[in-house]
């Protein structure tokens, strides 16, 4: 191979890998919030981008994480749990119980539910996940409330929001 054509092959890995690196600009998660009238629970299912989630870990513990892995699914566990959370009409916070996650190349699905609670018993929500590594991640709520659908949108600058609209 010929010095020129090995400087170009050089040159398109680099303009590929950078292209790469500029493909994941977006940071975004999404949950939904619904009420299941058989169990009479609210259900909570968050998605996150897989890359974002274990760069968190890695950057926060400094290794690799296989969230396959009980300890390690407790690890994010932990972390969900204190950065997401419902509030009920006192302003405590609800019993919300993890259920269970999935995780694969491209996401992290996370299964929670408030038992035995209509959604009309959460009264505000917090939603600030990945926002303290990712300041510029967004998060988007979806609440089906008997059919009734809205969407919130949660940011580092608004991390709680009523989970009603005020009706004048």
């Amino acid at each position: 191979m010929s010095f020129k054509r090995f400087k170009m092959l050089c040159a398109a890995a680099l303009l590929l890998v950078s292209a790469a690196a500029d493909a994941h600009r977006f940071h975004m998660g999404i949950t939904e919030l619904s009420f299941n009238p058989r169990t009479k629970s609210t259900e909570i299912v968050h998605t996150y981008m897989a890359h974002d989630v274990e760069a968190l870990l890695l950057n926060t513990y400094g290794r690799q994480f296989d969230l396959t892995d009980p300890e390690d699914q407790a690890v994010l566990r932990k972390y969900i749990e204190s950065r997401f959370w419902l509030k009920g009409p006192d302003n405590a916070r609800l019993p919300v119980r993890w259920v269970g996650m999935t995780a694969d190349s491209q996401s992290v699905v996370i299964y929670q539910e408030l038992e035995n609670a209509p959604l009309s018993k959460t009264t505000a929500i917090h939603q600030g996940v990945l926002m303290d590594f990712l300041p510029e991640q967004i998060n988007t709520i979806n609440l089906n409330d008997a059919g009734a659908i809205r969407s919130l949108t949660f940011t580092q600058a608004a991390v709680e929001q009523p989970a009603h609209e005020n009706k004048p």
